[in-house]
């Protein structure tokens, strides 16, 4: 949650089908309760906790950041009605349509966050997450030098979304 805005406030906890916890906020929206770590189970001091990207259009960041997610893993975590996250072992992911924000669009030359990176399992993955892409709201940058636009050794897909977030896909 940002700093400006308090969140939503839990109504009710249960159980959802998958056994895990879950917080009812009410007009259909839940937030799943945090996984509990025994001490020796605890991610690692400066281990990624969440990211939080601000959106300009929730349900666009949804229909493209929503299926890359997915995609790459992570399962749908937190949703509310300024946001939704998703999550892969101990780090999240949060796209939020803040009314704090102060741009209409992301420009990831700017200072600040210029993209995420994430590790695929195959050169075939990039290729075929590339592909689909295409149909969820992602462009294909850099295409005249794909998928080798990071250099001979680093087979990529450079992904901007319309609302100028990049992702890249990286197989090692």
């Amino acid at each position: 949650m940002t700093e400006t805005q308090a969140g939503p406030e839990p109504a009710a906890a249960g159980a959802d089908a998958a056994g895990l916890e879950t917080v009812d906020l009410g007009a259909g929206s839940e937030l799943e309760a945090p996984e509990q770590h025994t001490p020796a189970e605890r991610p690692a001091t400066g281990a990624i906790h969440h990211l939080e990207l601000w959106v300009s259009n929730l349900d666009r960041a949804i229909v493209s950041w929503g299926w890359l997610l997915t995609a790459l893993g992570y399962r749908m975590f937190q949703d509310w009605p300024g946001g939704r996250s998703w999550q892969a072992g101990d780090a999240y992911i949060v796209v939020e349509q803040s009314p704090a924000r102060t741009a209409s669009r992301h420009d990831r030359c700017r200072p600040g966050l210029n993209h995420l990176a994430f590790h695929v399992s195959s050169r075939q993955q990039v290729d075929e997450l590339t592909a689909e892409a295409l149909l969820h709201g992602w462009k294909l940058m850099f295409s005249d030098l794909h998928p080798y636009a990071g250099g001979p050794q680093h087979y990529a897909a450079y992904l901007e979304n319309a609302d100028g977030f990049e992702a890249e896909l990286v197989a090692d």
